[in-house]
């Protein structure tokens, strides 16, 4: 399985998804057409396989990160957060984009939803353990820290950012959540 997963990223790098076929991804992989067809009937298949793995290890990433910050400040907090998924967007950038793209066409709402589940069950018990901070409504911040994280890097991905200014919009958006974790947080909440 690593060889056709890994294949069908080469292929998606250099060819794109309209020129992705399953017949190419076997060939690169070194296995026979038929034991592509065992695991994989079609091209649509093997993406949606190829982004459920993906997606399972960036929420393998986000679960170990919002585990390791039990009890820390709410800054700390935002700051691995951001660390974390920015690292696993980045660590092959060229991989992320071309998922980006090969997923135009599936429907992957499933997927995106099982992935959300869990980001959100890890960051919101992370949340809740914050030294320096209590949330009234911990659901919406959560949905609210998320999504600006979630956003802001597949923003930055879409607009095919230099490093200089992918920096500087990461060093921005920590600001910025810290900035908006501290302004919800509960009156009254002793702070570190």
């Amino acid at each position: 399985m690593d060889a056709i997963f890994e294949a069908t990223i080469q292929l998606l790098l250099r060819d794109g998804p309209h020129r992705l076929t399953t017949t190419r991804v076997a060939e690169r992989a070194g296995v026979s057409v038929g034991t592509m067809y065992q695991y994989f009937p079609h091209k649509q298949a093997l993406i949606y396989a190829l982004n459920a793995r993906y997606l399972e290890t960036l929420a393998e990433k986000i679960e170990a990160s919002c585990r390791s910050r039990h009890g820390a400040t709410i800054g700390d907090m935002a700051e691995a957060l951001i660390d974390t998924y920015w690292r696993a967007k980045t660590e092959r950038a060229d991989v992320t984009r071309a998922l980006y793209r090969s997923v135009v066409e599936l429907d992957n709402e499933g997927l995106l939803a099982d992935f959300a589940a869990r980001a959100d069950a890890a960051t919101t018990a992370m949340l809740a353990s914050a030294c320096d901070a209590d949330f009234e409504d911990i659901a919406s911040v959560n949905l609210t820290l998320v999504t600006m994280v979630f956003g802001a890097v597949r923003n930055a991905f879409e607009r095919n950012l230099d490093d200089d200014a992918t920096m500087a919009l990461r060093g921005q958006l920590v600001l910025m959540c810290r900035s908006y974790l501290e302004a919800v947080s509960a009156p009254g909440t002793v702070r570190s």
